[in-house]
């Protein structure tokens, strides 16, 4: 019998999230963010930053954020950074080398601005096909995601198609939220919930209250685990890459990672580059 997918610390439910566009209202979101101590990736346009001293002029719900306030805001703990395309095109609309470049030059330029290597990807305007798909491969991007609600918990099965659970407002959020909270994961892998949106529909909606209720109810549990993408997919990886002995009575975690796993209703820790019996 294999083994079924917990969290760090044998927890059996993460969160993660994902909002879109390098905006000033990520200022007021990522101070709930930090209150409630939960962690978000961040998908940006760095060919788009605006000029310094950028303000929000009459009639705009929004602005983009210049590069030094891009720098300073997401050089957080809670935050990851990943890519958005370049200038936010619809990127299976416009010639390979372009998508290319789109893709790539987006990555070479938050990677100098934040001294890390970056890895996801959030397709602009929701859209991609086959071709984006291989061109992200080729480009070094490990996950993208899609918009496409799954209203639900399941793990992603493509990681270059990671449908999140649902956008803010969806209708279902609270009941969503509720039942994550709320239910019973069984004996099957734990549960992820992924939420998604831009932080400037709720002040174009006059409505981060929506954000506040979610977290007031999504935060602080032991029994959830506060993810960025990429540390939801490092994770995820590493449980796949385990192996079983042919008895299945062994496990080995050939990665530099602790994997959590439910065996026969018991929570076991694999250490990394161990081998352990069950």
């Amino acid at each position: 019998m294999k083994a079924t997918l917990l969290y760090p610390n044998g927890k059996e439910k993460a969160l993660t999230l994902s909002y879109d566009d390098g905006v000033d209202t990520d200022i007021d979101f990522i101070e709930l963010l930090e209150k409630y101590n939960i962690k978000c990736t961040f998908n940006i346009n760095s060919g788009l930053f605006a000029p310094e001293g950028a303000r929000l002029a009459e009639g705009q719900i929004h602005f983009r954020l210049p590069e030094s306030k891009i720098k300073e805001i997401y050089s957080n703990e809670l935050c990851e950074v990943a890519t958005h395309g370049y200038t936010h095109p619809f990127l299976e609309k416009i010639p390979t080398a372009q998508c290319m470049l789109e893709i790539l030059k987006d990555r070479q330029a938050l990677e100098k601005l934040f001294g890390k290597i970056i890895r996801g990807h959030a397709y602009p305007f929701g859209t991609y096909n086959d071709k984006v798909i291989e061109i992200l491969k080729d480009a070094g991007i490990v996950y993208a995601r899609t918009v496409n609600s799954q209203l639900n918990f399941g793990l992603p099965e493509n990681w270059l198609k990671w449908h999140p659970t649902c956008h803010h407002a969806a209708p279902e959020l609270m009941e969503l939220a509720e039942k994550f909270i709320g239910g019973n994961v069984g004996g099957g892998d734990g549960w992820l919930f992924y939420l998604w949106g831009h932080t400037y529909e709720f002040r174009g909606d006059n409505n981060w209250d929506v954000i506040v209720k979610f977290f007031e109810k999504v935060a602080g549990k032991d029994n959830v685990w506060y993810a960025t993408n990429i540390e939801v997919y490092d994770y995820i990886e590493a449980y796949r890459k385990l192996v079983y002995s042919a008895d299945a009575d062994m496990i080995y975690n050939p990665t530099d990672t602790d994997v959590w796993v439910r065996y026969n209703e018991e929570k076991i820790c694999v250490p990394a580059g161990k081998t352990i019996h069950i």
